[in-house]
């Protein structure tokens, strides 16, 4: 589509008559022109002041369209060549060499034999998605919804100012103001107990482990995990040369006592507010009992406090580390759930005792940079603008959410359970247990629709529980019911194949 074309596009598109902003229109109608191909990539687009003259619109309001496109990168800036639509096949995440689109194990010998016997199992582990964004792709928030005209502000701000200090290495630990911002959100909002000096950033959840385990573990300690967990945790301890115990969970959350006698773990890495994917909350006593664990034998426990914001009808619960009075508690988290995953920003409150090490070990092993986009959040955090967008965030996914829920019943009625409903950006839809969950989710979307097997996150994957994990933060509510009838389609033809298998 060259620029004469797109402009006669966008004018017969554009409802000046509409409720919707002509800024959000604007946004939409290019975002699908990128997504379906009608802009290629490396198609430059006409500049803000002439687009903007075309269509008789303010220049702002191009200029906001262009830049929360660039946030979500659909479009980018090149030096003389002003805005071009980027390429989104080098974006999106492809499956890793062990696993297949569903996330089932695949043949070693697609592993190049020029790797280790750490990367191919590494690789084999992995269950990166084919798609990271749509109905019902889980763990994504509504990155449209970002305040981009408020972050460019602020970043812009920075930009002029060009000061040395934040383009070269963020100091260790992070930018003072960032850590203290932190701080004292997470005073606030989680009831964390910390100081700025103990807060240490990071480039997201990963990185935090990868970093806590490498100074408090060696290779061969013991790690308790939840089964089921995030698949990306195993693959960072399977890679740290952990031991690792799964665990189950039930209905209180980490069910160590349920296997029995064993010897306590170095470190227990856990998802007490939200239990990810089921979604329970950990009791008072569990926690109460981890920690006495941790501090009889020495241990620490890893509290990954990923989505707790985002919790409806009642307040955010209060973070495991709050009742930590002897310093066993790593507390990390990061902003992708709540701002942008693109951000790679996320932090780990370390015990007084440990923050120095941490500080000095992150500065040592990652060398990290991005000062002058850590000066740019702290400032976002600071003026309230966090706080702003979390609440809002929040009653836009609890309406998606019920969409979703309400979406659910009228297919299936109450004959499968649905988990995890109270809090998060997902929720798990229970499947039978002869269903193929993984072969669901390929046929689900070839079909157009994203979700991930519940299997897949379970230690043993081929007996494990069978379901889907089904995201609704980045599907707009008008979209649910649509995508949801495609989705009970497939289920549907899944189920009665099972059934026939059993009566044949």
């Amino acid at each position: 589509m060259r620029s004469a074309a797109l402009t006669d596009w966008l004018q017969q598109h554009l409802d000046r008559n509409s409720d919707e902003h002509v800024y959000r229109q604007l946004q939409r109608l290019l975002r699908q022109a990128v997504i379906s191909g009608e802009l290629p990539a490396g198609t430059r687009l006409p500049s803000s002041r002439l687009l903007a003259t075309e269509l008789g619109i303010a220049r702002n309001t191009v200029i906001d369209a262009y830049e929360q496109l660039a946030v979500e990168g659909c479009l980018h800036s090149v030096r003389g060549s002003g805005t071009v639509v980027a390429d989104l096949s080098a974006d999106e995440m492809v499956p890793a060499p062990g696993r297949d689109a569903g996330g089932s194990a695949v043949a070693m010998s697609k592993v190049s034999g020029d790797l280790s016997a750490r990367g191919s199992e590494l690789l084999a582990a992995s269950s990166v998605a084919p798609r990271q964004w749509g109905a019902f792709m889980p763990g994504v928030p509504d990155v449209t919804e970002f305040p981009a005209r408020i972050w460019t502000r602020l970043h812009n701000r920075y930009w002029r100012k060009a000061v040395p200090e934040h383009l070269s290495y963020a100091p260790g630990g992070g930018l003072p103001a960032l850590r203290a911002a932190i701080a004292a959100h997470l005073r606030e909002a989680r009831s964390v107990q910390c100081e700025p000096e103990q807060v240490i950033v990071t480039t997201g959840s990963h990185q935090s482990i990868d970093l806590t385990l490498r100074l408090l573990a060696s290779p061969g300690d013991r790690v308790w995990l939840e089964d089921p967990c995030y698949w990306g945790l195993r693959s960072t301890l399977s890679s740290l040369g952990a031991e690792i115990v799964p665990i189950p969970v039930d209905d209180e959350g980490l069910s160590w006592q349920s296997k029995g006698a064993m010897a306590p773990p170095k470190i227990a890495l856990v998802t007490p507010s939200h239990q990810y994917p089921l979604g329970m909350v950990m009791s008072l006593a569990r926690r109460q009992a981890l920690l006495a664990l941790a501090v009889e034998h020495k241990g620490w426990v890893i509290e990954d406090d990923y989505d707790s914001e985002f919790r409806y009808g009642t307040r955010p619960l209060p973070c495991l580390q709050s009742l930590d009075e002897h310093g066993r508690v790593i507390y990390v988290g990061s902003f992708s759930k709540v701002l942008f995953p693109g951000l790679r920003v996320g932090y780990i409150v370390a015990p007084p005792a440990l923050a120095a090490s941490f500080a000095a070990g992150s500065a040592a092993l990652y060398r990290e940079g991005q000062a002058w986009q850590q000066a740019v959040l702290a400032d976002f955090i600071a003026q309230g603008h966090l706080g702003a967008h979390i609440r809002r965030m929040r009653g836009l996914y609890s309406l998606r959410r019920q969409a979703l829920q309400d979406a659910i019943s009228q297919h299936f009625g109450d004959t499968m359970a649905v988990l995890g409903g109270n809090a998060g950006l997902h929720l798990v839809l229970r499947l039978p247990d002869t269903v193929d969950d993984v072969a669901l989710a390929r046929d689900a979307l070839a079909a157009g629709v994203a979700v991930r097997p519940l299997s897949g996150y379970h230690a043993q994957p081929a007996t494990a529980p069978k379901g889907l994990l089904l995201g609704y933060a980045c599907v707009k509510p008008e979209a649910v019911a649509p995508s949801f009838k495609t989705l009970a389609g497939v289920i549907n033809s899944h189920c009665n194949r099972a059934r026939d298998r059993g009566t044949s």
